[in-house]
């Protein structure tokens, strides 16, 4: 009795997920996006199918190898998968990037007011091969966490945050910008026409520039957002200019670098003469101090101001942490809780790299296979995000909660009024000493001059009382 409860426990799970994966596909429209994208194939399965089999290997708890270990007949052998994560022209970036701008577009943006502040997050994070020998463009990367050099890449990552949601938008898989640092060269047989090409090149930019075309190509597509945010190893003064000719105002960590300086009182200093050189604010507070300064000129010679705040290290007491706003009109506060949505940025990466197998499901040695499989695990996590979006979320549950709020808030409307006009008749009786007739009067009087939308809200107590 327990198993068949356990065996038809476990079945109904299954159609629960099947029917939430189909839904996903089917509502966001997977398979018209990917044709966009250049996904065709002149002979034999379709491209959302194999995609579809890849997408859901991490959620069986097996890998290609053990699925096909099982004695499990599948429609298609490995080289059919092999060599779609393989293909140099499947545009993986703008898949990727139209999946998450449609999803905010049509179903996010409904569900934030104009007021909150929705942000771009950047950061990178290390995509490590150190068992490998012979992977394209691997090279010599450097560990910040274990502060050491590995064999791997560096995943740049562009993602959009409203505060309660997180998608990834587009991604570079850094090797290194010097030649000596790369273990393995890249495929000079590629046609240089194809995406895979594109890519290759790119994978060989200096951070910051590969930063900027990430963050130009959301612009072009009218991603909204208002800020972009970012750590330490990106903030330069030169970076923070480009974005601003981009539209967009950036918030960032400041590193104390003694080469990088900033106008200020006619001067010119570095972090730590800036910091040592303002007032700071007396016992224990969190945010120290703040000062506006210059960081340099535009095309027409005005001076380009922005904002730093210095806080509190809450992990070294006596030391401090500067952060910069290039929008000057934000408060100190303001500046640190939305600098507080890069956390979001973190979060992905660990979902990703723990749960969602990135970097581990494929030992592919081509740098395409690469690219193909993190899109495809950073869309199992746009689906994770949307569901948890809509467990918290009452909103998403559709046009049936705007209904009962509209009603509740009629109600709520109609017995406040009932309270007003009860009291004022028995004010009227108490203080006034007026007939009822008389007071009945007064009201229906009152009732008559009062607008119509109101007036419509009191057909509840009119046919109540």
């Amino acid at each position: 009795m327990f198993l068949m409860n356990s065996i038809i426990s476990n079945h109904s799970e299954d159609k629960k997920f099947n029917f939430t994966i189909n839904n996903f596909f089917k509502i966001n429209k997977l398979g018209h996006i990917l044709k966009q994208c250049n996904f065709r194939k002149e002979k034999g399965f379709s491209c959302i199918k194999i995609f579809k089999f890849i997408f859901m290997l991490v959620f069986s708890g097996k890998n290609l190898f053990r699925t096909l270990d099982t004695g499990k007949t599948l429609e298609f052998s490995k080289d059919v998968v092999y060599r779609f994560l393989n293909s140099p022209n499947f545009n993986w970036r703008k898949f990727l990037l139209m999946l998450s701008s449609s999803i905010i577009t049509n179903i996010l943006k409904p569900l934030t007011s104009d007021d909150r502040v929705n942000v771009l997050i950047v950061d990178d994070s290390l995509y490590s091969r150190n068992r490998s020998k012979s992977v394209e463009l691997l090279a010599r990367v450097r560990d910040h966490v274990e502060n050491k050099y590995v064999k791997g890449f560096r995943l740049l990552t562009l993602g959009w945050s409203d505060g309660n949601t997180f998608l990834p938008l587009a991604f570079t898989l850094l090797s290194s910008a010097k030649e000596k640092n790369r273990l393995c060269p890249e495929n000079q047989t590629l046609d240089k026409r194809t995406n895979g090409s594109k890519l290759r090149k790119e994978a060989v930019l200096k951070s910051p520039d590969a930063m900027l075309k990430l963050i130009k190509r959301a612009v072009e597509i009218g991603i909204p957002a208002s800020y972009v945010l970012f750590d330490s190893w990106f903030t330069y003064p030169k970076t923070l200019i480009q974005i601003l000719n981009l539209k967009l105002h950036t918030i960032a960590m400041v590193k104390a670098m003694p080469k990088v300086y900033y106008d200020y009182d006619g001067k010119k200093l570095n972090l730590k003469s800036l910091y040592s050189s303002v007032k700071k604010r007396r016992g224990k507070a969190k945010i120290l101090s703040s000062i506006i300064v210059g960081i340099g000129t535009d095309k027409d010679g005005n001076k380009i101001e922005s904002k730093i705040v210095f806080v509190r290290d809450r992990n070294r007491s006596r030391q401090w942490l500067a952060i910069i706003s290039t929008d000057t009109s934000l408060s100190d506060d303001e500046i640190i809780r939305i600098y507080g949505k890069r956390w979001d940025i973190e979060v992905f990466f660990k979902m990703n790299k723990s749960f969602l197998k990135l970097g581990k499901e494929f030992q592919c040695r081509s740098y395409d296979s690469m690219v193909a499989h993190t899109t495809i695990v950073f869309t199992r996590y746009i689906m994770l995000s949307l569901e948890n979006r809509n467990s918290k979320d009452l909103r998403t549950v559709g046009g049936f909660f705007y209904q009962c709020c509209d009603e509740l808030q009629d109600i709520q409307l109609c017995e406040a009024l009932q309270i007003i006009i009860s009291t004022l008749k028995d004010i009227l009786k108490e203080k006034v000493l007026l007939s009822k007739e008389i007071i009945d009067l007064i009201i229906d009087s009152f009732i008559k001059a009062l607008p119509c939308y109101i007036k419509e809200k009191l057909s509840l107590f009119s046919c109540e009382s």
